[in-house]
């Protein structure tokens, strides 16, 4: 497919005339007149996309400078458009997830507190034991 750019047509110009104006020279198959979002009115262009190349190249050559009313269309093939193709899903789950081992278990990063230490420590790490985080010890979590 080709995608067509068509400006400087009149403003009250349907899609239905805009076809019938393009439709000789190849099939059209979807088009879009960019209209103003609160008020409707049309803002003098469209994207039309054609089935194949030389039905729009034929369009551009045949509509390209023709006075329409008191205004001059232009019509160009928009070479840049390319269908995007959809970005990746992002997975929230434990599936698919690359950072992951690859048995799914849970990677081993948990906590571990020092039950052997002394009663001083409370249950803390020792000092040379330190988290990464900070100098200060974490507080166990409380059981029920």
């Amino acid at each position: 497919m080709v995608k067509l750019f068509v400006g400087g047509f009149p403003l009250e110009m349907t899609e239905l005339e805009l076809v019938k104006m393009i439709g000789p020279h190849g099939d059209v198959e979807t088009i879009k007149i960019v209209r103003d979002k609160k008020t409707r009115i049309c803002k003098g262009y469209a994207f039309l996309e054609m089935k194949d190349r030389t039905g729009a190249e034929n369009a551009v050559i045949a509509l390209d400078g023709t006075p329409i009313a008191d205004r001059v269309l232009s019509v160009k093939i928009n070479d840049d458009f390319v269908k995007k193709t959809p970005p990746p899903r992002k997975s929230f789950g434990y599936g698919n997830n690359n950072n992951r081992n690859s048995n799914n278990s849970r990677p081993n990063n948990t906590r571990s507190y020092n039950s052997n230490s002394n009663s001083s420590q409370g249950g803390y790490r020792s000092n040379s034991e330190q988290s990464p985080a900070g100098d200060r010890p974490r507080r166990p979590r409380k059981t029920m």
